[in-house]
């Protein structure tokens, strides 16, 4: 395992302060933080993890044919080039195993508290977080930060009788592998990545499969090509070739999605023309022209999270395989009835249902000076200051909050961007140049207002219903290119922020 370097610290190093810092989750955002916060010297960490084990995402969704759709050598912390991927697309739990070699190799596993769900954390008249959590146990803190994720708190569909299924039902995020499922007649609900993905390992499995399709996805086909055995043999054998083929690997992968993928969605280009066409290209190769038609969506590629995965439509096409397109109507004891009266008797019921995008920190109550609670403040949506930090609570940041670039690419590249960027007021904090900082409302007001101005020449507007458009239809994403989000948070730009040097700001 190789050392990171820490952000740049600020100038005034003499008569440093030690901060103490609580961050929310020990995912893959959360193992980011401690070991950078490692590295630049700050050892007075705690990270609350609700869990009994880090990997967040990771360690919830175990479901037959989890993978990442971002490639391996991307998908991964620039301090940290990992030489056992086995495939370009890694299984899920290879990513696990992953994110908890990285906690064992850097020592962050004794700074994290398993078990410790935060209920709530006050700012106190002392210029700290008090932070308490659900056992009573409270502590307090000159820094919070949130690295709690994006999708973790499944979504479960409102399906009448769903609760009277006599057979298995369960979540894909909370999958039940007590439950037997070869020879069996299983159903998927949902067609977005993850029903993609568990359509492709469980098709041939099955006497009966039914995938219920309410929407039809576009479709991305990568193929998953392995890494060979001796070639990751090399890697191991030579750190120093393993830290140069990681950087090269990183680099050109992080072009390639950065450069189509990510402008595609953001503008209109070749990019995005080129996606549309391998998309068209790839529904073309469905020889039942009825079944291709079902499966021909009625917005344009990319307009939601794109799939991306080869087979899918092939899998579709086994025997015992059914695309089931009707809506479903209810479920009953014996299985789903959809709204053609027609009862799909079976043994599994399999949600793929997605996950509240929006919730980031919650349900963790903050309060703020004066009593401002979060839970009032994103009443209404979630709104951030360039995607780190919110108007109101001092010394918190968010990683990988409203707004962040979190589409098709890689979000470890993403939260290294943001955990540097508070790096950088934790340095300014240790040089005593302030005890309290908070974005300036009219500052985060004016971001807000540049991005919805932005938002026009995304795809997200095209007229699709996703997971990221917020409840005034507008997208909660970032709608510039990647390199645009490093370079804004690049700088600190402290006329946009109120500095105090005591409890009041």
């Amino acid at each position: 395992m190789t050392l990171i370097e820490a952000a740049p610290a600020s100038p005034g190093t003499k008569g440093r302060r030690t901060p103490r810092v609580a961050i929310v989750g020990a995912g893959m955002s959360g193992i980011c933080a401690a070991a950078k916060l490692a590295a630049a010297g700050v050892h007075d960490v705690v990270v609350y993890e609700k869990a009994d084990r880090v990997g967040g995402t990771w360690r919830e969704n175990t479901y037959p044919g989890l993978a990442c759709d971002v490639p391996s050598r991307y998908y991964c912390y620039t301090f940290a080039p990992n030489p056992d991927w086995t495939h370009m697309f890694p299984p899920g739990h290879e990513v696990q195993a992953y994110l908890q070699k990285v906690a064992d190799d850097l020592g962050l596993r004794p700074r994290i508290r398993f078990g410790a769900e935060i209920e709530e954390a006050v700012w106190t008249d002392r210029a700290t977080w008090l932070v308490r959590t659900r056992d009573g146990e409270a502590a307090e803190y000159d820094f919070l930060i949130s690295a709690a994720g994006v999708l973790h708190h499944p979504r479960m569909p409102d399906i009448e009788g769903l609760d009277t299924f006599r057979g298995a039902v369960f979540h894909s995020a909370r999958w039940d592998h007590r439950v037997a499922l070869d020879g069996r007649r299983v159903a998927v609900v949902g067609t977005g990545s993850t029903g993609v993905q568990i359509t492709k390992a469980l098709a041939p499995r099955c006497r009966e499969y039914k995938l219920f399709q309410r929407t039809p996805q576009w479709v991305f086909p990568l193929v998953n090509l392995p890494y060979r055995r001796p070639t990751r043999w090399l890697l191991h054998r030579s750190p120093a070739l393993n830290r140069l083929w990681g950087r090269l690997a990183y680099r050109f992968w992080q072009r390639i999605f950065e450069n189509t993928f990510c402008m595609a969605v953001v503008a209109p280009g070749w990019q995005r023309r080129l996606v549309s066409t391998i998309c068209r290209w790839n529904l073309r190769g469905v020889r039942d022209r009825g079944l291709r038609e079902r499966l021909r969506p009625k917005d344009l590629p990319m307009c939601k999270r794109m799939v991306i995965a080869a087979g899918f439509y092939r899998a579709l096409r086994r025997e015992g395989a059914e695309l089931v397109d009707q809506p479903i109507d209810h479920v009953e004891p014996r299985g789903i009835v959809t709204a053609d009266g027609r009862l799909h008797e079976l043994d599994v019921i399999v949600l793929a249902t997605g996950f509240h995008a929006h919730s980031y920190i919650r349900p963790v109550e903050l309060v703020g000076p004066g009593g401002l609670r979060l839970s009032e403040v994103w009443q209404d949506e979630p709104r951030a200051y360039r995607t780190v930090a919110l108007p109101g609570f001092p010394n918190f940041f968010l990683l990988l909050g409203p707004h962040s670039p979190i589409g098709n690419q890689s979000l470890f590249t993403i939260t290294e961007t943001q955990v540097d960027y508070t790096l950088r007021w934790i340095e300014r904090w240790r040089a005593g140049e302030f005890t309290a900082a908070t974005p300036r409302r009219e500052a985060t007001d004016r971001f807000n207002a540049e991005m919805r101005s932005a938002y026009p020449r995304t795809i997200w507007v095209s007229g699709c219903d996703s997971w990221y458009l917020g409840k005034d239809g507008l997208p909660a994403l970032w709608p510039w290119s990647p390199q645009t989000h490093r370079d804004m948070l690049a700088k600190l730009r402290p006329d946009e922020w109120h500095l105090a040097t005591s409890g009041s700001i």
